[in-house]
């Protein structure tokens, strides 16, 4: 399966989101890196068991094998943390704020390929589960790190077509059951 099968699966209803993954890889504002990397960890967020088949198969034409481990590595970490922060966030008693997380994430200090790429791919997750907490925190680390604020909302529009592609088969194929 490819990009391209994911969008002969798309219904004629959803002929923006057809057009919208068509242009994708045509970004300019990221490394082909990052918007591998992007695609890759956005769609395994999406928990759409096509779209991430589709998306790892050209992945792996783009990334390195160490790229795809920190892709799906901060898809893995982020599930965890978005959920944490989030709580953390949205909890009326601030005084969780204030209590060690106590969560395991060292791949987030060596994730084994440059640390903005991998910020990035956290960011994506992170717009995906709705984390704003995470959100803001990756997004001060990549400005500070020197990343435009367009290439933050390229990867963030990479996070929301690949999330509606993967909404869109997935109820599809639940109408048909």
């Amino acid at each position: 399966m490819t990009i391209e099968t994911l969008k002969e699966l798309l219904p004629d209803y959803a002929k923006d989101l057809k057009l919208n993954l068509s242009s994708l890889p045509n970004n300019t504002d990221l490394t082909e890196q990052q918007l591998w990397g992007s695609l890759l960890a956005a769609a395994i967020s999406s928990r759409s068991a096509a779209v991430t088949k589709a998306i790892a198969a050209e992945a792996k034409e783009h990334l390195s094998a160490e790229a795809l481990q920190a892709a799906k590595g901060a898809a893995a970490i982020m599930a965890m943390n978005n959920i944490y922060y989030r709580f953390v966030h949205l909890a009326s008693n601030k005084e969780y704020g204030n209590l060690n997380a106590g969560l395991r994430m060292s791949i987030i200090g060596n994730p084994g390929i440059e640390k903005v790429d991998f910020e990035l791919w956290a960011l994506v997750v992170s717009a995906v589960n709705g984390c704003g907490m995470c959100i803001d925190a990756h997004e001060k680390i990549l400005l500070k790190s020197g990343l435009s604020i367009a290439a933050i909302q390229a990867a963030v529009r990479i996070a929301a077509v690949v999330h509606g592609v993967a909404v869109t088969i997935e109820s599809e194929e639940d109408l048909k059951a």
